[in-house]
């Protein structure tokens, strides 16, 4: 059957594997080998003037092919290229697309990485940014300029879970005939399909969803028309920023279990979600799945689903948010989300660290803001660890006021 034919857990499963052309395995095999034999000089020679076969690793591995077709397959792309990082399918963006005396326009919030890769290296070569607010479409538009080359977006944003427009953006892109590029890491293809919507480029750190189990780092782009899946390829590969085969078979691995872990973690996160809002030490809660987030509606329209984290801020502060992630027990305190355990960290002294104080707070990363990442838990257990750990931070706030 054609893909297009299967739902996305058919295809989050299938997809990428031909048995027949793995000698009958159900599972690609990992293709580890740097270089390839050619059967003769011509083959040689023609593989490297664009004939398919392998040539070497860096340039392109049947078991990278083989994650980087299911990618491309589940986010609706023509293709995509597999990176060793998140921040290396970044980098393979802005280097394919951006040149001396470019213009970017973002939004934000914004991965702390991505916007000091724009402002810290990139401003060094000459490319200037301007970084708008996610839900302010207006301004998107209006931040375009003769100059502008790139329009660089994140839905759901991290942290602060703000929603970026896709069809607005979109619309303001193709109308200065730039390129839209998504980073579409907190939704992940199973939640949110940004080409569809009219993106070019979409990006992820598969460290996060597609992998899901928290052993590997990884990032891929998928382009949604061929000459520009030519372009990511080459600087990809000209820099060095391809993936190892064996990375990208746990990634593919991870990725045949992606609706079960997405569906489970969004279950408990809607769930959490719901408790937190109730609880009297939480001053508010930001997720797309509650009415009161401000863009629910547009969560609605875009989005088959609100994910799996949560954003919420303690009647306490910083250091109510510390006592509570000192004290979880079963929920860890680490980076990152997409996983199957649980985690919490504090953005504004660790994810968000590189930015300065009061552009935080524009971008409205509060000092006491709390990332949650649901994982596949039982809901029951969860619960109970924020309890405890909760009923912590209402005895060290009653022992501070004494």
């Amino acid at each position: 059957m054609a893909n297009q034919t299967l739902r996305l857990n058919t295809r989050a499963i299938h997809g990428g594997l031909d048995p027949a052309a793995h000698h009958g395995a159900v599972s690609v095999p990992i293709y580890q080998s740097s270089t390839f034999a050619f059967p003769c000089a011509e083959e040689g020679a023609a593989r490297f003037a664009g004939s398919p076969g392998p040539i070497y690793t860096r340039m392109g591995n049947p078991t990278v092919q083989a994650l980087e077709s299911c990618v491309a397959d589940l986010e609706e792309g023509c293709g995509a290229v597999a990176t060793a990082t998140g921040m290396a399918a970044v980098s393979t963006v802005f280097l394919a697309l951006l040149r001396q005396g470019d213009h970017v326009v973002a939004t934000h919030p914004l991965y702390g990485a991505s916007r000091i890769l724009l402002t810290r290296y990139f401003s060094r070569f000459g490319v200037t940014s301007t970084f708008v607010a996610a839900a302010d479409a207006a301004a998107l538009a209006a931040a375009i300029r003769p100059e502008t080359r790139l329009v660089y977006i994140e839905t759901p944003a991290n942290p602060t879970l703000d929603l970026v427009d896709l069809a607005a953006a979109s619309a303001a892109a193709k109308g200065a005939g730039i390129p839209l590029v998504v980073d579409n890491t907190f939704a992940g293809p199973h939640l949110q399909q940004p080409i569809p919507w009219g993106a070019d480029i979409v990006l992820h750190s598969m460290t996060k969803s597609l992998n899901g189990h928290s052993d590997v780092v990884a990032g891929i782009v998928i382009a949604g028309e061929p000459a520009m899946l030519s372009a990511l390829r080459d600087a990809a590969i000209t820099f060095g920023l391809t993936i190892d085969p064996h990375q990208a078979w746990l990634v593919l691995r991870g990725i045949r279990t992606l609706g079960m872990r997405v569906e489970r973690a969004q279950e408990n996160a809607s769930a959490m979600a719901r408790w937190l809002e109730q609880h009297e030490e939480v001053a508010w809660v930001r997720y797309p799945g509650l009415p009161s987030h401000p863009q629910h509606d547009l969560a609605q329209r875009q989005m088959s689903g609100p994910g799996s984290v949560i954003a919420f801020e303690l009647r306490g502060g910083t250091e109510a948010g510390r006592l509570l992630m000192n004290n979880v027990r079963i929920i860890t305190l680490a980076v990152s989300l997409g996983g199957v355990e649980s985690l919490i960290e504090h953005p504004a002294s660790m994810t968000h660290k590189g930015i300065s104080e009061s552009e935080r707070r524009n971008q409205g990363i509060t000092p006491g803001l709390v990332r949650l990442a649901a994982g596949c838990e039982d809901l029951d257990d969860l619960l109970a660890d924020m309890t405890q750990a909760l009923a912590r931070v209402t005895a060290g706030t009653r022992a501070n006021s004494l």
